[in-house]
């Protein structure tokens, strides 16, 4: 029996922070996944009120965001604007 669960999924256009985006991508490699699934699995874990990842895969993204300068944090959430680049 197979614990795979069958969905529909959609392409979105969504507009997300550059780096951040960065850091995401490298993450998905990092955990050999794809960028989809990475992001379903956080925003699951983030409806139940968890963390969707360890502390060593915390670690990792804490590396990647020094590569890609990522100085975003929580209390940023929702305060993001658009600027020029």
């Amino acid at each position: 029996m197979s614990d795979n669960v069958k969905v529909d999924r959609i392409q979105t256009g969504m507009r997300i922070e550059k780096r951040l985006v960065k850091v995401l991508k490298a993450l998905a490699e990092y955990l050999d996944i794809s960028l989809g699934d990475l992001i379903e699995g956080i925003v699951l874990h983030a409806f139940e009120g968890k963390s969707p990842f360890n502390e060593e895969t915390v670690g990792k993204i804490n590396e990647i965001k020094k590569i890609y300068n990522l100085d975003l944090d929580a209390s940023h959430s929702h305060k993001l604007t658009e600027g020029m680049t």
